[in-house]
């Protein structure tokens, strides 16, 4: 008997740890969520997917898309960046020269081969980012120096990581960003690209319509599947002039004379979720300062 009761306890125990842990804390964590404000703006984040977005969700978690992607930015830290913003009345060899001989500063030092290939092809545009990956006393003890020169800088804030650099986000993914999403598609594996700032990246429905298509027609070494069942091949309407709506294939891939591939809904609704994701605002707790005005920001990946 009292071997029984041990075993009903250690059962109940178990299956209510598991279940404040899986089930509770989420709720309690995420259940009372509400929009916040975007860092030093008065703008709102995040707004409500539009209806065809909302049924997009659904699509990407019936056709199991979560199985081969994720949607969640990962982040290591943070770093600061010098962004020059004018010159004054310096000119751009003279600036180059400056900044040559602060490389002898020993807080520098570390940074100057960075700072070398930063400005080894600059011609004088402006904002233009002079060097990248300093803590914030190196960054400001920097600064001092090139706003005493008569030019003018800032200082920016950028996140670091793995992801960062691939250009799948600028900035943690939070729980503010699946605020309107039901279910949350997190997913756990990579064989494809993170998705949480796809929207921005690649924000071409007709590109997201071929890709779902026929992937390696627009992404060479691509591994995903084609998703052909949210299209229809039918009859043109008009002959010889396709309608809007038809996929501009390739020849090898394009239907036989008189008829055009078209999206579903399915496939419609799709693209419009994939191009509601959008995670580069900077939050208050995931900041970060916009790097859209620098000439020399990375380039979005793929």
């Amino acid at each position: 008997m009292k071997n029984g009761c041990s075993v009903f306890l250690a059962a109940f125990i178990a299956l209510g740890a598991s279940w404040w842990g899986f089930v509770l804390a989420p709720v309690l964590q995420l259940g009372t969520a509400k929009q916040t404000a975007v860092l030093n703006s008065s703008d709102i984040y995040p707004n409500q997917r539009p209806g065809d977005a909302t049924l997009g969700l659904q699509v990407y978690r019936a056709d199991g898309c979560a199985a081969c992607h994720t949607t969640q930015v990962g982040q290591e830290g943070v770093a600061c960046e010098i962004a020059l913003t004018s010159l004054g009345k310096n000119q751009p060899v003279e600036f180059k020269k400056f900044i040559a001989s602060l490389l002898d500063l020993p807080r520098l030092r570390p940074s100057s081969n960075s700072v070398t290939s930063q400005m080894q092809s600059w011609t004088g545009t402006v904002p233009q980012i002079i060097v990248t990956n300093l803590d914030v006393d190196t960054a400001n003890n920097l600064l001092q120096h090139i706003n005493a020169a008569g030019c003018k800088a800032e200082v920016q804030i950028v996140a670091t990581g793995v992801d960062i650099a691939r250009g799948w986000g600028m900035r943690r993914s939070v729980a503010e960003d699946f605020l309107w999403d039901d279910p949350v598609q997190l997913g756990s594996l990579r064989v494809g690209p993170d998705l949480a700032d796809v929207g921005t990246r690649l924000n071409n429905a007709g590109w997201q319509l071929l890709h779902l298509y026929a992937p390696q027609s627009v992404a060479k070494n691509s591994s995903m599947p084609p998703f052909r069942f949210l299209f229809e091949t039918r009859k043109s309407k008009t002959s010889g002039v396709p309608s809007p709506d038809a996929l501009n294939l390739p020849t090898e891939l394009a239907p036989p004379d008189g008829y055009e591939i078209v999206p579903t809904a399915d496939a419609k609704n799709l693209v419009a979720y994939l191009l509601s994701l959008h995670a580069g605002v900077p939050l208050y707790d995931a900041p970060f300062t916009s790097r859209q005005a620098s000439t020399n920001a990375p380039a979005n990946k793929k």
